[in-house]
């Protein structure tokens, strides 16, 4: 029998098999496996931690040599929680040309400003290439690592910064650089492309990123150096790789945005040092990613003041309150069957609250065509955006508009009842400063301790009473 023998693995989720098996017993991937080596020899020092750290009580632990790193990116700051938290693993997503590269740099050239060594890996450009990609957005020249080996540089970082380039996939040439260099943050260019050269499997393969992944973790947790890593998504849109990579970083951030829009969406949906769902929205300019200030701004930019077929609702993304119109076009069906097509809303929320509006109105909803878009490409997830859509739907099929200072939030039960949603007022404190003068919400949210002045707040129990208040 062989001393190594060969192990399948799925790379969708990570189960492993002595032979083929064409459906994954785990997650139910078809055709997913793929046949690797198990790691035979051990390379000195790449299991465990070097910092031969001893127990201590929860009350003697220093937070003074582990502030947060600003970013010099407000945006950037806020999805991570605040800042950079020294020793962290993020691990960026996104799909392929959406801006990971560009923000990566970005974040690299504010870090290096304020005095820091950046050292930035790329398996998948050259140096001359992200050169070129600096350049273009005004970044301060780079230094570049030409050979395998970087000459020694042994002294502290310097207060003025820089930032380094190295054009290498080789995880074992990688951690070499990094001893030599010192730098004080990493940037890997992508997980995918890096591999060991201790394992036989190739490159993207579920062992090589698994491996990868870990020994980047012992690096950030042992030299206290924050790292980053880019991860390609695949066709569903989850980050490639096993879900166990996102298990090992500390953070997992997905880059949202759609081609056809300039707004760029940055998603935390892990993060071990703040609040997950938190966002951060950019725009996306000829000298790159510029932080967008005021978002509900941004996606009420194009709005019309009064037309049938449109409402405007809060949504919470994290803590913070975005406000998004909401399109909808109910037209005749020309066949048998009513269609039902959904942008940005979930479709099955929408077909929920069309049957509803039947059933509690007696309004012929079945035979009709029914069309709803978040304007802007933002996608609402939170039953509070429910009352918008519900005007939305009913305000183009009566063809009559709603009153353009008027903004909606509430979730809707299948009784028809309006039930409270939460952070009333901070919505309702976003909608005034947009300079909306009405809001239409749960009555069991009333009254507010801290009302906003000059905001007209009125209370809806049922759908019958809001088809009253609408219009």
């Amino acid at each position: 029998m062989s001393k190594n023998p060969s192990v399948f693995e799925c790379q969708s989720c990570g189960y492993s098999s002595a032979k083929w098996l064409g459906r994954c017993p785990d997650c139910g991937s078809w055709n997913s496996f793929m046949e690797g080596k198990p790691l035979s020899v051990v390379p000195k020092g790449t299991r465990g931690s070097s910092r031969g750290a001893k127990p201590l009580p929860l009350d003697q632990v220093s937070m003074e040599d582990a502030p947060r790193i600003s970013s010099s990116n407000d945006e950037f700051d806020r999805v991570l929680g605040g800042g950079i938290v020294p020793g962290s693993l993020v691990l960026l997503g996104g799909e392929p040309g959406v801006g990971k590269s560009t923000l990566l740099l970005q974040i690299a050239r504010n870090l290096q400003q304020s005095g820091r060594r950046v050292l930035y890996v790329s398996g998948e450009e050259s140096a001359q290439q992200i050169k070129m990609r600096a350049e273009r957005l005004g970044a301060p020249a780079t230094s570049e690592i030409t050979g395998s080996t970087p000459s020694p540089m042994r002294e502290p970082p310097s207060t003025a910064g820089e930032i380094f380039l190295l054009a290498e996939s080789s995880l074992e040439k990688i951690l070499a650089a990094v001893e030599d260099l010192r730098p004080t943050d990493l940037v890997i260019d992508s997980i995918q492309t890096t591999f060991s050269e201790g394992l036989d499997s190739a490159p993207g393969t579920i062992s090589q990123v698994r491996h990868v992944a870990a020994q980047l973790l012992t690096l950030a947790k042992s030299g206290n150096i924050p790292v980053f890593l880019i991860g390609h998504v695949t066709k569903d849109g989850t980050i490639a790789g096993p879900k166990a990579l996102e298990h090992i970083v500390d953070a997992v951030l997905y880059f949202e945005g759609e081609r056809h829009h300039n707004h760029r969406i940055v998603r935390a949906v892990k993060n071990r040092f703040g609040a997950a769902n938190e966002v951060g929205i950019f725009e996306m300019t000829s000298r790159g990613l510029i932080p967008v200030r005021n978002p509900s701004d941004l996606f009420l930019r194009d709005r019309e003041s009064a037309s049938p077929g449109s409402a405007v609702t809060c949504a919470l993304e994290g803590t913070r309150p975005i406000l998004v119109e909401v399109q909808a076009l109910v037209v005749a069906s020309q066949y048998g069957t009513a269609r039902r097509t959904s942008t940005g809303v979930d479709y099955n929320r929408i077909s929920l609250l069309v049957a509803m509006l039947e059933k509690r109105l007696g309004i012929p909803m079945m035979g009709c065509d029914i069309y709803v878009n978040a304007a802007g490409g933002l996608e609402i997830n939170e039953p509070a955006s429910d009352l918008a859509v519900f005007a939305a739907v009913l305000s183009s099929f009566r063809n009559r508009a709603l009153a353009a200072d008027t903004i909606l939030f509430g979730e809707l039960g299948l009784s028809g009842e309006v039930r409270p949603v939460s952070q009333v007022h901070l919505r309702v404190r976003e909608a005034a400063a947009m300079g909306f003068g009405r809001c239409i919400v749960p009555a069991r949210n009333l009254p507010l301790l801290d009302p906003a002045p000059g905001v007209q707040l009125q209370p809806v129990t049922t759908v019958a009473q809001l088809s009253d208040l609408i219009f």
